[in-house]
């Protein structure tokens, strides 16, 4: 039975995670919603990727001020005002009437993975040692069942879609994206009942309170040690500002810790997490599924992100961050390969029997599909071929409703179960290593004199390096076609698995300050 003491803890940890669930939402809801979006405002492929990579760019822009506000009024004040602005993003974004009102809602919306550092950040702070990998990890977890949440209500929408007579290619996907205001309230709410971080607290002297709230995740004895500890540390440092907690972080001495976090924060972000989730449906409908079965393999995309996830909470404490980190590094290249191989034979082959397969697909959509005519006896060696002959005959409100139609019609040669099992297979990689281990990574490494600018820092990169992943997808799968995509994923893989291979401590069981004794050069 848990005590009230780790009760307390789970709790704290768990609403602080809370914004990892609202990103997680928004994640998946976008990536049910977008070829709608295209649909209805007409989009170009660079601008659908702006309205899934613009809350990265919101993240880019908060990131840059995150540390100065969490060191000036606290995490939890932080927490708060993130909450806040997310539930304006989902509102504007929601009931959106143009394509300029969405970006604004979106960017608004990158407020909310900016909350998933200052929950690693406040995490790693009221969190014990032998248990800051597993709460830290609560993130990550809060993002799957988020993901799978939406992915069931994306789902949902899509099968009563032509049962029920207001809901329509026009409209579905405000509901997809207004559903997380529910979340949004909930945030808000829970927040109001955790405590303000007591490293915080002793940083700004006010060590009364500190133990008041240590006391409750922590036994009076080891509130003591704690605060003694953290004052000495302190004590050590002057009080920095903004400006020179900065260049302690660039400083030579710190060289290794932030050469650490650079490459796991990129290598995190490239290998194409963010491509499958905002883009979920588009993905599997390269592999010539129809339009719901792609929002059904979303779902089970959403299961095996929780199971894995999980797997990960309960054995990052036994195995260690550095076993995790390679073994999901090693699986995320062979998962790519399988997926770059599966694509790698396909055709697209036309003919009349095609084609009637193709109309009988698009009747309900009241799209003239006998422009197609021209291409029955045609064959296309790859997808980038095929997408820019569509171009050419259907307009920018037309191609995405039509364009997974027609590949799942026309595709041949596809390995299927190779595919699939490199999807998932990524999916449970990144979701038992890198994807949690980095945040779990990022909340120990650094030391408390620059705590506030390095965690938001690392944040910034990994943010950047998602956002590249999120902006150019749509770009690249029209230039470049999916198999190459796949395989440009599975090569940033490697490069982590070899750059980590020899940089990557273990951290576990360990103090925040032996860390620092550990890894910061004197």
């Amino acid at each position: 039975m848990m005590s009230g003491i780790n009760k307390n803890v789970a709790f704290y940890s768990l609403v602080a995670a809370f914004g990892g669930f609202v990103f997680g939402l928004d994640a998946a809801n976008i990536s049910g919603a977008i070829r709608f979006i295209s649909s209805l405002f007409e989009l170009t492929s660079a601008q659908t990727g702006t309205v899934a990579g613009i809350a990265l760019i919101g993240v880019i822009c908060a990131l840059f001020i995150t540390g100065t506000l969490c060191d000036r009024f606290g995490r939890k004040k932080i927490l708060l005002s993130i909450a806040i602005a997310y539930a304006i993003s989902t509102l504007l974004s929601a009931f959106a009437i143009n394509y300029e009102m969405l970006i604004v809602g979106r960017f608004i919306g990158g407020a909310a993975f900016a909350s998933i550092t200052v929950s690693a950040m406040y995490i790693g702070e009221v969190a014990p040692a032998d248990k800051r990998g597993k709460y830290v990890s609560v993130n990550q977890l809060m993002i799957a069942i988020g993901l799978l949440l939406a992915f069931l209500i994306n789902y949902f929408l899509i099968k009563v879609m032509d049962d029920i007579a207001w809901l329509d290619n026009e409209n579905i996907w405000r509901y997809m994206l207004g559903a997380e205001l529910i979340a949004n309230a909930v945030w808000i709410t829970l927040i109001l009942f955790i405590p303000e971080s007591p490293r915080w607290l002793i940083l700004k002297g006010r060590s009364d309170e500190a133990k008041a709230i240590l006391t409750k995740i922590s036994s009076s004895v080891a509130a003591d040690e704690i605060i003694v500890e953290v004052t000495k540390n302190l004590n050590k440092e002057e009080k920095n500002s903004t400006l020179d907690q900065l260049k302690q972080l660039f400083s030579k001495k710190m060289r290794f810790v932030l050469s650490l976090a650079i490459v796991y924060a990129v290598v995190q972000g490239a290998t194409g997490m963010n491509a499958v989730l905002f883009f979920a449906p588009l993905v599997f409908e390269q592999v010539g599924m129809s339009v719901q079965d792609t929002f059904l393999q979303t779902v089970i995309m959403g299961l095996v992100g929780v199971v894995s996830t999980i797997f990960a909470i309960s054995f990052v404490e036994k195995l260690g961050r550095r076993f995790l980190t390679l073994a999901g590094l090693l699986l995320v290249v062979v998962a790519h390969g399988s997926t770059w191989y599966g694509f790698s034979k396909v055709t697209y082959v036309f003919s009349e029997e095609v084609l009637s397969k193709i109309e009988h697909q698009v009747d309900q959509q009241n799209i003239d599909v006998s422009r197609l005519q021209p291409l029955v006896g045609k064959v296309y060696s790859t997808d980038v071929e095929l997408k820019a002959e569509l171009t050419k005959i259907f307009s920018k409100k037309e191609l995405p409703l039509v364009s997974g139609i027609i590949i799942n019609s026309s595709i041949q040669g596809i390995n299927s179960l190779m595919v699939l099992f490199g999807i998932f297979a990524f999916l449970a990689a990144f979701n038992i290593s890198i994807g949690p281990i980095l945040w779990v990574i990022f909340s120990e490494i650094f030391p408390n004199k620059v705590r506030s600018v390095a965690l938001p820092f690392a944040a910034l990169v990994q943010t950047i390096s998602s956002w590249s992943v999120s902006e150019f997808f749509p770009w690249q799968l029209e230039h470049l076609g999916v198999s190459t995509i796949f395989l440009i994923y599975g090569a940033i893989g490697f490069f982590g698995l070899v750059v980590m291979t020899f940089m990557l401590p273990e951290t576990k069981g360990k103090t925040i300050e032996a860390i620092e004794k550990e890894l910061v050069t004197t």
